[in-house]
């Protein structure tokens, strides 16, 4: 394997860490670098709305591995850093801090982020999505003091916290806009299936609900308001209405 190339890779979630690892245990010696806006190693997203959250895996067990691992195998991680534009003539990266970081190979591994409710009252402390590690130790603060919490979204993000959240004895509600939970990923018969499940164990799950705006005090979020005229009394509302991938950084720069 050629050994002469400056590898970067811009994403450090899991298909950034498991491609710097993947190149390494293929032999290949040359320079490795992850650069990631996060401020955290690679790690896994499916723990962080189970185990994570729920205090059963502290952050170690979240990490795609080990940060001595990437000391051992020479790769370096540039965190807490964002990239603004790839300059291709010059191979280059231009960060939003204005350095620049040369390449000879690219990987571009930037996923996706949360989809942003963009209604009224969405600037409320106490709303919050589910993507990154510093999402859920700040849903983590809130549900300590929280005893109403609404889930925006039936999907498995929004229906795995509901379960979090009811076993944490606070009073749940789910909302979902289509007529059945899992609407676009399970049949009818699992979505009954689930639907049953979390009934039974005290989710308030009502179907064919958009959540038009959000109420508050002035600082923080007291209410969900529904298209349906339901008002929800919410002290921390969790938004699960799906993901946007993160392209622009390549269709900036040119790549289709």
């Amino acid at each position: 394997m050629e050994t002469t190339l400056a590898i970067v890779i811009v994403g450090g979630g899991h298909a950034g860490g498991q491609a710097a690892a993947s190149l390494r245990q293929e032999g290949y010696e040359g320079s490795v670098t992850i650069v990631t806006e996060e401020n955290y190693i690679p790690s896994q997203r499916p723990p962080l709305s189970k185990q994570y959250l729920s205090g059963e895996f502290d952050v170690n067990k979240v990490y795609l591995r080990p940060e001595k691992f990437y000391e051992t195998k020479e790769i370096e991680i540039r965190m807490g850093l964002t990239v603004d534009q790839i300059d291709r003539e010059n191979r280059e990266l231009i960060c939003a801090d204005k350095t620049t970081i040369p390449y000879e190979k690219l990987l571009i591994a930037t996923g996706a982020r949360a989809r942003v409710l963009d209604v009224a009252g969405s600037e409320l402390s106490g709303i919050h999505s589910l993507r990154t590690i510093k999402d859920v130790d700040a849903i983590r603060a809130d549900m300590a003091t929280a005893t109403n919490v609404t889930i925006i979204g039936g999907g498995y993000i929004g229906l795995e916290v509901a379960a979090i959240a009811i076993e944490a004895g606070k009073q749940v509600t789910v909302l979902e806009m289509e007529d059945r939970i899992l609407e676009r990923v399970a049949t009818p018969e699992m979505s009954q299936f689930y639907y049953e499940l979390h009934r039974g164990k005290g989710v308030n799950i009502v179907t064919n609900c958009t959540a038009n705006s959000f109420q508050g005090d002035g600082r923080n979020v007291t209410g969900v308001n529904c298209s349906n005229g339901l008002q929800v009394p919410s002290d921390l509302v969790i938004v699960g209405v799906g993901v946007v991938p993160n392209t622009e950084i390549a269709e900036s720069a040119g790549i289709e």
